[in-house]
């Protein structure tokens, strides 16, 4: 029971916390915090238009998210989702471009594996360099970040240009019977569909399957999966592999579904933002989804509060910052015994007690 309020309880102070410092940063700027907060609430959450572009962001964050969190159950910090993603997103493109591919859901389910195998390989890579080289899967992971996101430019100015994209280099936009479109009519695309099933398919494969269960084992206890002779390597790799194909899906989504080719606004920096996403959510896949809504409305605010009150749209920026220290300074209060704190804290606070003879009756 105390786990699950730990669990819960603490990133919610963390965020709220994150709220009141975010409020103490705007007013150096004269704006009224108070009316900071209402227009987060009302550009994420305040109407329909804008359910939906908060859905819209959600989607990719979902699938970033899980990069960080399916290594991280196996005992690995993994934040090079940015790198996966942008390469997805180009694997999408070029398929879409080479391949003769049949329109409709054949056509796009082929494109969207084609940028979940460029992840895929790309995340392992960092599982395979730590497994048999030795080298810190965090440090080598966000390296292979900048180098994905420099091939990626490389190709998108380069070789893969359409010499028609003049202004903005990008790569031949998708036929249109490839394109993703939006659920019921609405802009909300099907890839917010997607990111909630990859969330809840992870999660029910490592709740109820062997090889889920034997990764978390892997990340709990090393020591225990080495004595009953669990494949760890193979195991670390297929979680790297599997987050790795979440993030290169989010690229393929943003490709099929938002900007129709592959371009530079394809670094969003949603890759990042799943970091702090994985650990708001302790890395659970479920615990994902509202978090990622969550964020998703932070980032779909940031232009209402330029339009209204002349912050710079990055400032939603500031915020997540802000909420990722303190979420990160948050795990130090973990497993600490509030009951015995506080009875100690007003024990000590109390008046001494009078010495008996000093007693009166």
């Amino acid at each position: 029971m105390r786990d699950t309020l730990n669990n819960i309880g603490l990133p919610l102070l963390a965020i709220a916390a994150a709220l009141a410092l975010f409020g103490v940063f705007v007013s150096l700027s004269g704006v009224n915090p108070v009316d900071v907060w209402l227009l987060l609430f009302k550009g994420a959450f305040g109407d329909w238009f804008s359910w939906q572009n908060t859905l819209q962001r959600a989607a990719p964050l979902m699938l970033t998210a899980l990069c960080v969190a399916v290594p991280a159950r196996a005992g690995l910090v993994v934040i090079g989702g940015e790198g996966a993603l942008v390469l997805g997103g180009l694997a999408c493109a070029v398929a879409a471009q080479s391949l003769p591919l049949p329109e409709g859901p054949v056509g796009i389910a082929v494109i969207c594996a084609a940028g979940a195998l460029a992840g895929a390989l790309w995340v392992a890579l960092a599982g395979w360099l730590r497994q048999y080289r030795g080298i810190n899967e965090t440090i080598s992971s966000l390296l292979l970040a900048y180098i994905a996101i420099g091939l990626f430019k490389h190709l998108v100015e380069g070789p893969l240009r359409d010499p028609l994209s003049l202004n903005k280099p990008a790569t031949h936009s998708l036929p249109e019977g490839l394109l993703i479109g939006g659920m019921g009519g609405s802009d909300v695309h099907w890839g917010l569909a997607l990111g909630v099933l990859a969330c809840i398919g992870l999660a029910l494969w490592m709740r109820w399957t062997a090889s889920g269960f034997s990764v978390r084992v892997v990340g709990g206890n090393p020591r225990a999966a080495q004595l009953v002779g669990l494949p760890a390597s193979r195991l670390i790799l297929t979680a790297c592999a599997l987050g790795g194909a979440a993030a290169g899906l989010a690229g393929a989504v943003e490709v099929a579904a938002v900007h129709t080719n592959a371009n530079v606004s394809l670094i969003a920096f949603y890759g990042y933002a799943g970091i702090l996403v994985s650990f708001i959510a302790r890395h659970h896949p479920l615990a994902i989804i509202p978090v990622a809504i969550l964020f998703g409305g932070f980032g779909a605010a940031g232009s209402m509060l330029q339009r209204r009150l002349g912050l710079p749209d990055a400032s939603v920026l500031v915020l997540q910052g802000i909420a990722f220290v303190l979420i990160l300074a948050s795990e130090a209060l973990r497993g600490v015994d509030w009951k015995t704190r506080l009875t100690l804290f007003f024990r000590a606070a109390g008046p001494d007690p009078l010495p008996a003879g000093d007693q009166r009756s």
